[in-house]
C-alpha cells in the first residue's frame, strides 16, 4: 500500500450526484488506498462506522460511508422518483456511487440494511467486489421466507409498519419509534444519549418515513416493488450461492436478529466464509464493540 501513515482524523463530508440522488458521505483514509464502502442500517446512519473507520485508514484503506436514500443529507434529485426502500434500489444506489467515485472493484462492509445490500451486490455484481463483511444479518438464497416464530416475534416492528397505525407512528413519532429499537435490540445501557440524538438527526430527512415504510412493506410482499429494479431483483433471486469471500459478524446477545438465524449459512457460500460471534454484544456491533469489529475486519482484509 502506498500510504500507511496514521489517518486518525475526523472524516470529511462530501457529496456526489448519481442518476437519482445527491449522496452525502463520510470519507477518510489515503486517496490511493484500496476502497472500502461502509453501509449503515436502520435505524442508524453513516456515523455508525466512526469508531471503526480510523483503524482502516491507519491500515492504508480509503473508506466511504454514505447516508442511504432517505437518511441524513442524502436527497433525491427529483420529486417524481419513486421513494422505494427495497434492497435492490439501495444496492443500485451503492453501485451508482461506486461508479461516480471511479471504483472498478471495492470491498463492502455493511450492517443491518447495509448487510442486506452487501449480500445483494455479491449476488448481482460479484465482478465488482473484492470482499464482503456483513454484520447482524445472514443470507440465504431466493426470496425471504417467513421466519421461524421466535424470529417473527422479534420482527414485530416490521409487521407493525405494514399497518396504517404503524404508518401513522413512523410519520408522526418516528424518533421515538427508532429509540425503542435502540432500547430493546441490545443489552440495556449500551449507548450514550448524545449518540442517539446525533443519529436521530438523520431521520429528519423528508423521505425517511416513506423509505422506511416501503422497505419493510415490500420486503414481505405488502407493497409493490419499483419496476425500475425488476431485472436486478430477478438476478438476485436466481443466485443460489455467493462466491465472494465473506465475513459474518453477529452479536450473541442480538435481540432483533437472533443469532440462531445465521448459524447454518455456510452452505450458501462457495467462496471463503467465516462467522464470528461477539459475546455480550447486541444488534449494533460497530457501536457496541468497535475495537473488536475493527480487529476482525482488518484480519479479514489481510487474508489471502
Amino acid at each position: 500500500m502506498q500510504n500507511t501513515a496514521p489517518h486518525n482524523t475526523a472524516p470529511e463530508i462530501a457529496h456526489l450526484s448519481t442518476p437519482l440522488l445527491d449522496i452525502a458521505y463520510l470519507t477518510g483514509g489515503p486517496a490511493d488506498g484500496p476502497p472500502v464502502l461502509l453501509l449503515h442500517g436502520w435505524p442508524d446512519d453513516a456515523h455508525t462506522w466512526d469508531a471503526v473507520a480510523p483503524a482502516l485508514w491507519d491500515a492504508g484503506y480509503k473508506t466511504v460511508a454514505p447516508w442511504l436514500r432517505g437518511f441524513g443529507p442524502t436527497r433525491f434529485l427529483s420529486s417524481q422518483t419513486t421513494r422505494s426502500g427495497q434492497i435492490a434500489a439501495l444496492a443500485q444506489d451503492a453501485l451508482d456511487l461506486a461508479n461516480a467515485l471511479g471504483w472498478q472493484r471495492f470491498t463492502v462492509f455493511g450492517h443491518d440494511w447495509g448487510a442486506r445490500i452487501a449480500y445483494f451486490l455479491a449476488a448481482v455484481a460479484p465482478d465488482r467486489l473484492c470482499r464482503v463483511a456483513a454484520l447482524s444479518v445472514g443470507w440465504e438464497p431466493g426470496s425471504l421466507p417467513t421466519p421461524p416464530l421466535p424470529q417473527a416475534q422479534r420482527y414485530w416492528y416490521q409487521w407493525f409498519l405494514t399497518t396504517e397505525r404503524g404508518a401513522e407512528t413512523i410519520c408522526h413519532d418516528g424518533k421515538a419509534f427508532a429509540r425503542h429499537q435502540w432500547d430493546t435490540w441490545s443489552p440495556p445501557g449500551w449507548y450514550e444519549e448524545s449518540a442517539f440524538e446525533r443519529t436521530a438527526a438523520a431521520f429528519e430527512n423528508p423521505d425517511w418515513a416513506a423509505i422506511t415504510l416501503h422497505s419493510y412493506r415490500v420486503r414481505w410482499d405488502e407493497a409493490k416493488p419499483d419496476p425500475r429494479y425488476a431485472e436486478l431483483e430477478k438476478r438476485q433471486r436466481a443466485a443460489r450461492t455467493l462466491s465472494i469471500p465473506t465475513l459474518m459478524i453477529h452479536g450473541d446477545d442480538d435481540r432483533c436478529t437472533l443469532p440462531a438465524t445465521t448459524e447454518r449459512a455456510a452452505g450458501h457460500f462457495t467462496g471463503p466464509y467465516h462467522r464470528e460471534l461477539l459475546p455480550g454484544v447486541g444488534h449494533f456491533p460497530t457501536r457496541e464493540a468497535p475495537a473488536e469489529v475493527s480487529r476482525l475486519l482488518l484480519e479479514f482484509l489481510k487474508e489471502s
